[in-house]
Formats: C-alpha cells, sequence, structure tokens
C-alpha cells in the first residue's frame, strides 16, 4: 500500500475520532456562554470555540488536499 495512502486515511480517521471527541465539550461551552453572556469566562470559552472552529475547518482543508494529491500521484 502507498505510504501517501496510509498518511492521508490516517490523518482523516484520526481527525474525525479528535473531532467528535471534542464535540460533546464544545456543545457544553457554548450552551454555559448563552446561559451567562457577561461573564468573562464566557469569553475564554467563546475563543476555545472558535480556535476549535478554525482547527477543524483546517483540518477539513488539509484532508481535501491529501486526497487530490494522492489521486494526482497515483492516476495522474
Amino acid at each position: 500500500m502507498n505510504l501517501l495512502l496510509v498518511i492521508t486515511i490516517g490523518f482523516i480517521i484520526i481527525g474525525f475520532i479528535v473531532l467528535f471527541s471534542m464535540k460533546t465539550s464544545m456543545e457544553n461551552k457554548l450552551a454555559y456562554i448563552t446561559a451567562n453572556s457577561e461573564d468573562e469566562e464566557s469569553s475564554v470559552k467563546a475563543k476555545s470555540i472558535i480556535w476549535w472552529i478554525a482547527s477543524a475547518t483546517v483540518w477539513g482543508i488539509v484532508s481535501m488536499f491529501l486526497i487530490v494529491w494522492y489521486f494526482h500521484s497515483h492516476f495522474g
């Protein structure tokens, strides 16, 4: 099996595991923010949610890039 394919599949699977394991904690932080919008701790939790969304977006873009790179190197 091609090393690039193994890296791509591993990156995607590990990313899904991390994404779904953190999903419930982010939902709890969002519920806390909506209940206590004036609290200073809410801004810290909001920043962590923003970082989680940004990292999930970067993970998705890198995953798409790896898939395209694999198909380009294998079939191109």
